[in-house]
C-alpha cells in the first residue's frame, strides 16, 4: 500500500470484523467533538477509566464531547506499567456496580496501553461483555494496544498472561495528545511505528527513516501519517486473524525478547516500546545468523532505533539464563517449543520454531548489555 501525501486532516480507518466492525478515527482536535463518541455508545451510562496523569489534561475535555442527558462516571487509576494487575480491574469493577450500571453501559478508556488493556479487559468480564471505546493519548497506544481487541493484565511471571479478546465499538485518536507526551514515552511509541514497517511495508520503513526527525519533534502532519499506516497495517492483520491464530503473531516481532526484560526488571523500569526496540535489534541480529538478513539490514534496523531513541542494547545485569527462562513462558510458544518472529528480510516477518538452540544461546551471549 502506497502511503498517501503528508496531512494533519483527520481520517477514517475500517477494522473488518463483520458484525463487530468498527472505526478508528485519526487527527488533530478530535477529543471533545460529540461526534466522534456519540455514535458508539451503547445506552445512557458511561464510565470514563483513566488515571492520574491524563486526568489532569484531558478528562475534562472528553466529558464535554459528551451529552448532557447522559449519566457519566469517572474512575481515576494510579499510573504505571505496574498497576496493570487483577487488583486494579476490580477496582473498575466495583465502581461499575456501586454506580449500579447494566449491560448496556459503555467504558472509556482514556490513557495509555495500561488502562485500554485493564478497561477492556474489565468490560470483556462485566456483566460477560459490555462496550467499550478507546481514546488512547500515547503513540504506543495509537498505533499498537488500543486496536485489535487484546485486553488484560500482567502476572508477575509473564506479561499480559491473563486476558481476553474483547474488540472496541471504536478507536478515538486525537493526535493533540501527543502534544503533552514526554520525550522517552513518543521514543517508545515509535518502536512499534518501526516494527510494522519491519514486518509488512519496507517502503514505510524508508519513509520512517527521513521522516524520523519530524516525528520526535512533533510534527503534526508526519504523526498523522505514521499512526494512519500503522493502523492500516495492524487492521488488516487483525482483520485476517483476530485471535492470533496465525499472522497475527507476526506483530509481535521483538516482543518475545522484549517481554522478558520486562518481566525480569520488574514491570514499569523499561517502557514497553524501549524494551521491544532491543527485542526488534536482537530479532534482526538472529535472523542474520540465521542467514535471511544482510549485515547492512541490520545496521538499517539498528540506525532506525537509534534515530528513535531506543536502546540498542539489554540489561546489565541480565543473562541468556536470564532471557531464556523467561521466553519459556512466552504465550507464542507451542508444545514447548520457543517460537520466535523473525525477519527474512526487511518487511517480511515470520514465524520460526526452529532455531537451533546454541544460536539463540550465542545470540543471548554475544547481544550488547547497558553500561
Amino acid at each position: 500500500m502506497s502511503l498517501s501525501p503528508l496531512s494533519a486532516a483527520p481520517c477514517r480507518l475500517q477494522v473488518a470484523l463483520g458484525s463487530r466492525s468498527y472505526p478508528i478515527h485519526i487527527g488533530p482536535g478530535l477529543l471533545g467533538d460529540p461526534q466522534w463518541l456519540a455514535p458508539h455508545l451503547a445506552g445512557r451510562q458511561v464510565m470514563v477509566v483513566t488515571n492520574e496523569t491524563v486526568a489532569p489534561r484531558y478528562l475534562a475535555r472528553l466529558k464535554a464531547g459528551l451529552a448532557d442527558d447522559l449519566e457519566v462516571h469517572e474512575l481515576v487509576l494510579p499510573d504505571g506499567e505496574a498497576t496493570k494487575t487483577l487488583e486494579s480491574v476490580e477496582r473498575i469493577w466495583d465502581a461499575l456496580l456501586e454506580a449500579g450500571f447494566n449491560r448496556r453501559c459503555t467504558l472509556i478508556a482514556l490513557g495509555g496501553g495500561v488502562i485500554g488493556d485493564m478497561v477492556g479487559f474489565a468490560a470483556a468480564c462485566y456483566q460477560r461483555g459490555v462496550a467499550f471505546i478507546q481514546v488512547p493519548t500515547t503513540l504506543l497506544a495509537q498505533v499498537d494496544s488500543s486496536v485489535g481487541g487484546k485486553t488484560g493484565v500482567n502476572h508477575p511471571l509473564g506479561k499480559n498472561m491473563i486476558g481476553a479478546f474483547w474488540q472496541p465499538r471504536a478507536v478515538l485518536i486525537d493526535t493533540d495528545t501527543l502534544t503533552t507526551l514526554p520525550p522517552r514515552e513518543l521514543s517508545a511509541g515509535l518502536a512499534e511505528v518501526i516494527k510494522y514497517g519491519l514486518i509488512r511495508d519496507a517502503a514505510f520503513l524508508g519513509w520512517l527513516e527521513t521522516a524520523m526527525p519530524a516525528l520526535r519533534a512533533l510534527d503534526a502532519a508526519a504523526l498523522t501519517q505514521a499512526i494512519e499506516r500503522s493502523c492500516a497495517i495492524k487492521a488488516e492483520i487483525v482483520a485476517a486473524d483476530e485471535t492470533e491464530q496465525g499472522v497475527r503473531a507476526l506483530l509481535n516481532l521483538g516482543h518475545t525478547f522484549g517481554h522478558a526484560i520486562e518481566a525480569h526488571q520488574g514491570y514499569g523500569a523499561w517502557l514497553h516500546g524501549e524494551a521491544v526496540g532491543a527485542g526488534m535489534l536482537m530479532a534482526a541480529e538472529l535472523s542474520a545468523r540465521l542467514g535471511w538478513l544482510t549485515p547492512d539490514d541490520v545496521t538499517r534496523v539498528r540506525a532506525s532505533l537509534e534515530a528513535a531513541g531506543l536502546p540498542q542494547a539489554a540489561p546489565r545485569a541480565m543473562s541468556a539464563a536470564d532471557f531464556l527462562a523467561r521466553m519459556r513462558l512466552d504465550k507464542k510458544n507451542v508444545d514447548s517449543r520457543l517460537r520466535l518472529v523473525l525477519l527474512r528480510g526487511l518487511g517480511d516477518a515470520c514465524v520460526h520454531d526452529a532455531t537451533p538452540p546454541e544460536t539463540l544461546e550465542a545470540l543471548l551471549d554475544d547481544f550488547p548489555r547497558q553500561p
